[in-house]
Formats: C-alpha cells, structure tokens, sequence
C-alpha cells in the first residue's frame, strides 16, 4: 500500500467513524447450537450534527448459520432512548427532519433506520427508530425526545 492510499483510507475511517455504531452490550435469548446465539443488541448512535446526544437502540440479532453468514433477517422490532450526554452545540443548521442512521439488517431489502425531527414550537430534537423494506416496511417504531434549553435555539436551515 502506497503512502497515497494509506492516507485516503486514514481520511476516510476518520470521516466514515462518527457514523457508525457503538455497541454498548448485549444479551443472548436463545443458544444455538450451531453459530452464534440469538441476541438484544444495545447501541449507541452519536447524532453527527447534534453533539452532545447519543440514541441508544436495543433491536434483535439473529444467530444461527444464517446470522452468522449474513443471509438472517432480524426482526422489526427495536427500543430507541435518546439523551443529552455532554453541553448540546449544532455542527450545522438542521433539516426539520432528517435521516441521522442507516443499517442493513437483511441481506439485501431490510433497514433500520433514525430519523431526526426538530420540534420548532418546543425546541425539542425527536427521534424516530423503525425498519423498512424495499416492498413493505413495519409499523414497528419507537420514539425518543431530548428537550433543548430554551436559551438555545436549534438552528434550522
């Protein structure tokens, strides 16, 4: 690897991790014999343009062959609890709502995904955790708020 190439995948780990997840823990709820066992998986998802907020997610994980292979499909269902974890400053104006998490949770068609919503009236951030497929998604959700001090106007675009 080229000092060039080593830089570029440097740059874009540094500018790809804030994205990702951080698991916090989890459990298992059912052992398998063959591969890993069925578990709640607990996440924590720093908002990238809200610090100072981090969303905890518990959702399933499928184990068995196919878990650990990629081809299961984890269930619909999932927990978010949103939190101010540190002094709430803005990256950037935000979108009145906006996608702030994706993840493959099937091989191909299924999502888990957070949405963030501003509450103007309120000055309160919402979150919003559900899947979806390419066909038809669930009705499954689950929602969280984090009330911002009124002396800190959530700028929006």
């Amino acid at each position: 690897m080229t000092a060039h190439s080593a830089l570029i995948l440097a740059l874009l780990c540094t500018v790809l991790a804030p994205l990702r997840a951080q698991t916090i823990g989890e459990v298992d709820t059912v052992f398998k014999f063959i591969g890993p066992d069925h578990k709640i998986v607990v996440d924590a998802h720093d908002d990238p343009k809200v610090k100072g907020v981090t969303c905890y997610v518990s959702r399933a994980k499928t184990g068995g062959i196919k878990g650990a292979v990629g081809l299961a499909e984890d269930r619909s269902e999932a927990s978010i609890d949103c939190r101010q974890v540190g002094p709430v400053s803005f990256a950037k104006p935000l979108s009145v709502q906006e996608e702030v998490f994706s993840e493959r949770i099937s091989l191909i068609f299924k999502k888990i995904r957070i949405v963030r919503m501003v509450d103007v009236p309120r000055n309160t951030l919402v979150y919003l955790t559900y899947s979806d497929r390419v066909i038809e998604g669930s009705p499954q959700n689950s929602v969280a708020s984090v009330p911002i001090d009124r002396a800190l106007k959530i700028p929006l675009q």
